[in-house]
């Protein structure tokens, strides 16, 4: 309830995430059905990084900052989506931006002020819903979407010791619930060992079809530090596991600044 992503926004973490969303939604809409997009944690939606919390940390500077001139080709479609949406999009308003007349966009925000100023932002918007709710218990209550298909979106803040076993728990409750859906649950690498715990649990978990997406901008030595992070995708689209790479060695060239143990990988946990 005290995390802010405002402090945050705009970070390297937040370009591998976002650039890996926009790439998912894409593939959605490759299939003429409509889709349904649940974003469990979802801040309020845009963030100003001229100012206040975001101009503090400067965090951004280090990551979208890096990226809006002259943008890598694997990077352009991100990169675009951020200058046409203004202030530094969060993954909702990424999403509102990719949804067709036929999709829609299911929003959670437990924080009463984030959920306040994403209501404000969707408030006139007849396909998006914004909830004041705990997103782990939207993950029962909000699914399957009618749908059938679409894409659910994880996003913990990681305050609590035990948020890798609730990942890990809420994945296997809402993939039991929405077996055709797309899930992509973002993790930060501090350091190995919760890492490895959370990719044993998902090889364990019963579910099938789990790929991870890692990014590490040094050694994963400093559990007080943000080294890396990734995204685990369950049941990822058609050329996930061909295209990521590019995006992943996109961001680490442009956003790495040369320290030992930097690196990414693409790798299957799961078999179909």
């Amino acid at each position: 309830m005290n995390y802010r992503h405002a402090f945050h926004a705009g970070n390297f973490a937040d370009c591998m995430k976002h650039a890996l969303l926009v790439w998912l939604l894409r593939a959605l809409a490759r299939k003429p059905a409509g889709f349904c997009v649940l974003d469990t944690h979802a801040g309020t939606g845009r963030y100003d990084l001229s100012g206040g919390p975001a101009e503090r940390t400067g965090e951004w500077r280090g990551g979208i900052g890096r990226l809006l001139d002259d943008p890598p080709p694997a990077l352009a479609d991100y990169v675009g989506l951020v200058r046409q949406c203004g202030l530094y999009p969060g993954s909702p308003v990424l999403a509102r931006a990719l949804l067709r007349p036929q999709d829609r966009l299911v929003c959670c925000e437990l924080h009463p002020e984030d959920h306040a100023a994403l209501h404000r932002l969707f408030a006139h918007d007849r396909q998006v819903a914004v909830h004041r709710r705990d997103a782990w218990e939207a993950l029962g209550a909000l699914l399957p979407p009618a749908e059938r298909r679409g894409l659910v979106l994880i996003d913990p803040p990681y305050e609590a010791e035990d948020e890798y076993e609730r990942l890990a728990d809420g994945l296997r409750r809402g993939h039991a619930r929405f077996r055709t859906g797309v899930f992509a649950a973002w993790y930060p690498v501090k350091h190995r060992a919760p890492v490895r715990a959370l990719d044993t649990a998902l090889r364990e978990s019963g579910i099938r079809d789990v790929v991870a997406a890692q990014l590490d901008l040094r050694e994963p030595l400093d559990p007080a530090r943000l080294n890396g992070c990734g995204l685990l995708v369950v049941t990822p689209p058609w050329r996930f596991e061909a295209e990521a790479p590019a995006l992943l060695h996109a961001l680490l060239d442009r956003l790495g600044t040369g320290e030992a143990g930097a690196g990414c990988r693409v790798e299957r946990l799961v078999a179909e």
